[in-house]
């Protein structure tokens, strides 16, 4: 009988497999070495497809922020609107990747999916009236702020033992403990909390509500 065949090496199983690897172990478990074991294959062919490590890790950041929708930024949207879904889907992609997000954080580089986002965030704002300065900051502060929110969870920063936390030294975290078994309602509540301020007070601040000297 012939032998099955070994499923094709492509950049994207190679992509796909690094960040499946990522996510279940962290950034320093990625090497060629274990990689290449993963995928069944020898270590030097994947260089034919990626020359270095840094390469390989730009793709994989690029494939999370591919996943991110923009499509609000579009013509004649709201920027409010744009600035709200795009937010909640950049959260939605880095929170189920976390362990990527240190190499996101570095900024989109020449990565394409990442450079589209951007693209279409600053021309959405700008065509939306903000001042190209403007819109630049407002870009980077929801990064910033997408980026904290999605590296840790706040409410698993307690621990769930309830004597943990002495009311004679902490009289304010009688129920702390109970946190961790709510965390997706507290870590989501908080981010919808502080990105509705967020937009709330950019809208404040909006150029045609301001007085043309300010």
């Amino acid at each position: 009988m012939a032998r099955p065949r070994k499923p094709l090496l492509s950049r994207e199983r190679i992509v796909t497999t690094a960040l499946a690897l990522i996510d279940a172990e962290g950034l320093p478990a990625l090497s060629t070495r274990r990689l290449a074991a993963e995928l069944g294959v020898s270590g030097p062919s994947l260089y034919n497809h990626f020359a270095t490590k840094d390469e390989l890790l730009d793709a994989v950041a690029d494939s999370v922020v591919a996943q991110v929708e923009v499509s609000a930024f579009g013509v004649g949207a709201d920027w409010r609107t744009g600035l709200l879904e795009w937010a909640r889907s950049y959260r939605a992609a880095l929170a189920a990747h976390p362990s990527i997000v240190p190499v996101l954080a570095q900024g989109p580089g020449r990565r394409p999916a990442a450079l589209r986002m951007a693209d279409a965030a600053f021309g959405g704002m700008v065509a939306a009236g903000w001042p190209p300065a403007q819109a630049t900051r407002i870009c980077a502060m929801v990064r910033y702020f997408v980026a904290g929110s999605a590296l840790g969870s706040f409410a698993r920063g307690f621990v769930d033992d309830p004597s943990a936390y002495d009311p004679r030294e902490y009289p304010h975290l009688g129920r702390a403990h109970l946190l961790a078994e709510h965390q997706q309602q507290v870590d989501e509540g908080a981010f919808e909390t502080g990105l509705r301020a967020l937009v709330d007070g950019l809208a404040l601040r909006h150029p045609d509500r301001l007085p043309a000297h300010d």
